[in-house]
């Protein structure tokens, strides 16, 4: 199927409903991740996957974007990586005696920046200009990066040494942070029985290309179209200023923050068939969307309390709109 194309008897949320069966025919126990996924692309988000090695984070960006006939690039972050092996750089052409820019992986239609907390933050800082404008300035000259842009970022929670915490600017601008846990027994079985018979599900020939470039944005045109009940956008912005007043953080959730919540509720209830918003749809993004956007108190922290605990709290009590 013609990325640029789309068959007029399908309709975009089916479209994306068969990404979504497609990717789960590869990727087995990881639906409420690769759900995530989807709704960020709805919404042109950037997603940071956090969970243990051998969760299929990997696999399950290069199947999303083999599924959507989307071009595909991996870095590996490291320690001595530069900006200019992300971005590109000018290079001087001794055959025509001209500098051209030469693209680095970044100018892609989905970027898998691997364990991006092991690369120094002025690596990490090469990505913001991309991920809120996606565009790169290189010797003072804009330069555009594909459409459909996404990043997917992961990182490892147990591991600390030789990485560097991503910064609060940098975590701002992924929409979601999605934490990959173990699949079920069920679903662990499940695997092994496709490896023994022999299918390795990193070759990545058997995905069909369900979908394309032009279905992503059509499914986009119908989210952004939902509007949302001024009651819920009040509801959105009681949430994040309970976060602000709660004494458990020393940071809460900036007006960015809000808006990144509605536009995630927007594209849960696009997924759930509804034609508007309501709080639920709000409640089940509140920690994805916001987990990353608060920072707990060190004297709180010490008593084991995590970010998802705190926002649970901050759902219970602030009164939900009927």
């Amino acid at each position: 199927m013609d990325a640029l194309t789309r068959p007029t008897d399908r309709s975009p949320r089916q479209a994306v409903h068969d990404l979504r069966d497609e990717v789960a025919k590869i990727v087995v126990g990881q639906e409420g991740t690769l759900s995530g996924l989807v709704a960020a692309l709805l919404v042109r988000g950037h997603v940071l996957l956090e969970g243990v090695p051998g969760v299929a984070k990997t696999l399950l960006a290069k199947t999303v974007a083999a599924a959507l006939a989307l071009e595909f690039r991996r870095v590996q972050f490291t320690p001595d990586l530069m900006p200019s092996d992300v971005i590109g750089q000018t290079i001087y052409e001794q055959r025509t005696g001209e500098f051209r820019f030469r693209e680095g992986p970044l100018f892609t239609n989905l970027l898998l920046a691997d364990e991006i907390n092991r690369t120094p933050p002025k690596t990490q800082a090469a990505l913001l200009e991309a991920m809120e404008e996606r565009q790169v300035s290189v010797d003072g000259q804009s330069r555009p990066l594909p459409t459909p842009f996404l990043v997917v970022a992961t990182q490892n929670p147990i591991e600390y040494e030789g990485t560097y915490p991503l910064p609060e600017a940098q975590l701002d601008r992924f929409l979601f942070k999605l934490v990959v846990g173990y699949p079920s027994a069920e679903q662990e079985v499940a695997v092994l029985a496709r490896h023994d018979e022999g299918l390795d599900p990193h070759q990545l020939s058997s995905v069909r290309r369900v979908a394309g470039a032009a279905d992503l944005e059509a499914a986009r045109l119908e989210v952004d179209a939902l509007r949302v009940d001024p009651i819920v956008q009040a509801y959105i912005v009681a949430l994040a200023r309970a976060t602000r007043d709660s004494p458990s953080l020393r940071l809460g959730v900036s007006p960015r923050g809000a808006t990144m919540l509605l536009h995630a509720a927007k594209a849960w209830a696009w997924l759930s068939g509804r034609a508007f918003v309501t709080p639920d749809e709000v409640k089940a993004m509140a920690k994805p969307t916001l987990r990353h956007r608060i920072q707990i108190r060190p004297e709180v922290e010490l008593e084991g309390v995590t970010a998802d605990a705190v926002l649970d709290g901050i759902l219970a009590t602030v009164p939900v709109p009927r």
